[in-house]
């Protein structure tokens, strides 16, 4: 049996589902494929309820700076109201009956089932082959990248998918991973009462971010008595009653739970791209500044490798659905693409790292201004953790990148990502006036420094 439609999306993420939306609104008959929840991961395990988490866990750590700046308190960690909070209003208990009514509501036909293309211009559900007029859009979406150490498949681990529907905190934890994932969750849980380990095979935690950053991030978590093992690897897992995870070292760490958080990835070739001429080994999908990465094909979100973030693919989604309606002014620029790390401090970067911008041969001028020094930071006093850190093109005078550590890190950002996006030159920045006395205001040291 075969049935027609113009547009047939894989994969209802966040991107999936606005660009399906945009087009079925417009009259276009979609057909949308999804084998999980219509949302993706974002309202269901990952930006939506880790944030709750985070929130919450926040609200544990200010609590206790209260000693040093207002009097005493005694805080005693509940995770029943964060896990009936992220079953009810987040989650409405794993149910996406709202978001498939709301596609739905668009004109669009929901499909559920594993989609693979099967030809061009066809896509195959359990049986059942789609025709698409005029598009296939590709938004997968990512699963969890489980590494090949010895034993550790054969336990009960989590990944994030196990950890945001926990009803409890556990006593102990292992997080494998240091990056934005392992970190958010090790200080969450760290905050309600567990004994967390985090182990990194990098020399650093969040090995991608500015080194400043992690030096940072790395203090503050150490100092709320999170234990981290960097440049180290794991050799061996077992399971009985608790994890026992054997290091290279040949030191044994043991926990009640064991966190998986070492990227994520597609499979490409179970999506079947090589019907359309995609390499199916790859790690992502190339495409270009208007999202088409064949033939016929479009693909959005984190299989095209620009960013695993919710923005990125909502983002991308706009531009492929007016391109595919040939409506299409817009191109991609991915320059300022801002990102946030929701641990305390906040961890915020737009555009490049100083690293990067050297690999590209760029001739770089930075600055890195120490939060606690301005004035708004001395006023926060405990808690003020943080850097600004400026990254500029020499040559040009403009801003390239920026990162801001810093309480409500990502809320500062706002101004350092316009100025990379509209490459407003340093000169005008300096010029000017920071509203006192705000954390945003050390952007004006960290341009003096720059200047210096």
């Amino acid at each position: 049996m075969t049935e027609e439609a113009d547009v047939v999306v894989i994969g209802m993420g966040p991107g999936g589902e606005d660009l399906a939306g945009r087009l079925a609104n417009v009259g276009l008959a979609v057909i949308a494929v999804e084998s999980r929840l219509v949302g993706g991961e974002c309202p269901y395990f990952a930006c939506v309820p880790t944030k709750m988490m985070v929130r919450a866990a926040d609200a544990l750590g200010e609590a206790r700076r209260v000693p040093e700046l207002a009097g005493q308190t005694t805080v005693r960690p509940d995770w029943t109201p964060v896990a009936n909070r992220i079953r009810d209003e987040a989650t409405t208990g794993w149910n996406d009956e709202i978001a498939v009514r709301r596609f739905e509501d668009t004109g669009g036909r929901l499909v559920r089932g594993v989609g693979r293309i099967t030809a061009p211009g066809e896509v195959t559900v359990d049986g059942q082959v789609f025709r698409a007029r005029r598009a296939i859009v590709l938004n997968p979406g990512t699963d969890p990248v489980v590494p090949s150490i010895d034993g550790l498949a054969d336990t009960p681990y989590w990944t994030n998918r196990d950890a945001v529907p926990a009803t409890q905190a556990p006593k102990s934890l292992l997080v494998l991973g240091g990056g934005p994932v392992g970190l958010e969750f090790a200080q969450v849980f760290a905050r309600f009462g567990t004994a967390v380990t985090v182990l990194e095979m990098q020399p650093r935690l969040l090995a991608v971010a500015e080194p400043e950053a992690s030096e940072v991030v790395t203090a503050a978590l150490r100092a709320e008595g999170i234990e981290a093992h960097t440049g180290c690897a794991v050799n061996r897992v077992k399971h009985d009653e608790q994890f026992q995870a054997q290091l290279e070292t040949g030191d044994v760490l043991t926990a009640e739970r064991l966190l998986v958080a070492t990227g994520r990835r597609t499979d490409l070739r179970a999506l079947g791209v090589a019907a359309v001429g995609l390499d199916e080994g790859a790690r992502t999908i190339p495409v270009d500044d208007r999202m088409r990465a064949a033939d016929g094909v479009w693909a959005i979100g984190d299989v095209t490798g620009h960013g695993a973030f919710t923005h990125t693919s909502m983002y991308q989604a706009r531009i492929a659905a007016a391109d595919i309606l040939g409506q299409g002014t817009e191109v991609a620029d991915y320059r300022a693409m801002p990102s946030v790390i929701f641990t305390d401090p906040e961890v915020a970067t737009v555009g490049l790292t100083e690293s990067r911008a050297r690999q590209r041969d760029i001739q770089v001028r930075t600055a890195t201004t120490p939060l606690p020094s301005s004035t708004r930071g001395w006023i926060h006093k405990v808690g003020n953790e943080g850097i600004i850190k400026l990254v500029a093109d020499a040559r040009r005078g403009v801003l390239i990148g920026a990162t801001v550590v810093a309480p409500a890190g990502g809320e500062v950002l706002g101004a350092l990502a316009v100025a990379v996006h509209a490459e407003v030159p340093v000169r005008r920045l300096r010029e000017m006036i920071f509203a006192y006395p705000t954390f945003h205001r050390a952007i004006e040291a960290a341009l003096d420094e720059l200047d210096a």
